[in-house]
């Protein structure tokens, strides 16, 4: 009889690997690279290691705690959800190979809200043609291959694989207030498309599609967890050591339960988004998103306020996570947004 494998003993040993990384002072693209990141749940004949969302999350996780600034969400988390939802042909398995090797960075153009099929693929006199926008769309910017989540004149989702230098196709950046991360606007006006460039998805269209937006939102939430997780790590490491009155100021009752109430939303969220790495439902989706982005805003706001005075400024670091946390709650649909799903499911 095989073993077992130990999997939280996998993925401790994957989280305290990351952390440390993601101390260093500079994370490009060749070191998540060469750490096995890009490709860590892609299939092992392209070069992959084979693993699940389950790895994933816990990467996704340890970047939100170090609120890194990296292309990972984008470039990989969604790039090979995406390659890895379509049915397997030529092109684009060279193009997974290319990926995990890093040697072409890709991004998916999946809105950050709306229609999660923006494009529209059209046949003319002159060929196949894609039209659309989409808007917040993470690293895309950089990127020398865009996946387009489209829609052919049957109506049915497939996925377009474009040149991000094609005559027609534009991509502009959006500034946001969190500088940890880049999102871009991307513009299709009549851009020529292959045959071999379109791909469908493996199984029910929608259902594929769907599951890309689930995957972006569930990545969102656990790098919210990560955010809220070193909020109150550090705020319990400030509040043993600042004075006041002769004594710190994690000694006074209102603190011990400010940093007990932070405790809790963390614990909900923590075993909300393990039911949903385990569950592909997504109305756990839904609601480990909603929880987990709105309680990591207000963990990080609370963090601030127990900082006192120095908590609100520049050299503290504490507004890299507000801002971070707050972009999170946005993308993918608002906590309002996913509760309305649950609601509509039931």
């Amino acid at each position: 009889m095989s073993e077992v494998p130990d999997f939280a003993t996998i993925h401790d040993e994957l989280r305290s690997v990351a952390a440390g990384l993601l101390a260093k002072d500079t994370i490009d693209w060749p070191l998540l690279v060469s750490a096995g990141w890009i490709g860590l749940d892609a299939p092992e004949d392209a070069g992959g290691a084979g693993a699940t969302f389950a790895e994933v999350a816990v990467i996704c996780e340890e970047l939100g705690r170090a609120a890194a600034v990296t292309g990972y969400l984008g470039g990989a988390v969604l790039a090979i959800g995406a390659l890895n939802a379509v049915h397997p042909n030529e092109s684009r398995d060279a193009l997974l190979k290319a990926v995990v090797s890093g040697t072409i960075r890709t991004a998916i153009a999946l809105p950050g809200a709306g229609d999660p099929a923006p494009f529209e693929l059209a046949t003319t006199r002159l060929g196949w043609r894609i039209h659309g926008s989409a808007a917040f769309v993470p690293d895309a910017a950089g990127a020398q291959q865009l996946l387009l989540p489209a829609r052919d004149a049957d109506g049915v989702a497939v996925l377009v694989d474009v040149a991000a230098e094609s005559p027609g196709l534009t991509v502009t950046e959006q500034p946001v207030l969190d500088e940890t991360r880049r999102l871009a606007t991307v513009t299709a006006e009549g851009v020529e498309v292959d045959e071999d460039a379109v791909w469908q998805f493996d199984g029910d269209p929608d259902s594929g599609l769907d599951a890309l937006t689930d995957r972006a939102a569930l990545a969102v939430a656990c790098d919210s967890l990560g955010i809220a997780q070193a909020m109150l790590d550090t705020t319990v490491s400030y509040t043993g050591v600042r004075q006041q009155f002769g004594r710190p100021i994690g000694s006074f009752q209102a603190v011990k339960h400010a940093c007990a109430d932070m405790l809790v939303q963390i614990s909900v969220a923590r075993q909300l988004v393990g039911a949903a790495i385990a569950s592909p439902d997504p109305r756990a989706v839904s609601m480990a998103t909603a929880y987990t982005t709105e309680a990591a805003v207000e963990v990080a706001g609370k963090a601030m306020q127990l900082h006192g005075g120095i908590g609100y400024t520049w050299e503290s670091g504490l507004h890299v996570y507000l801002k971070r946390a707050a972009l999170n709650r946005s993308l993918y649909g608002s906590p309002a947004e996913h509760r309305a799903r649950i609601s509509a499911r039931y």
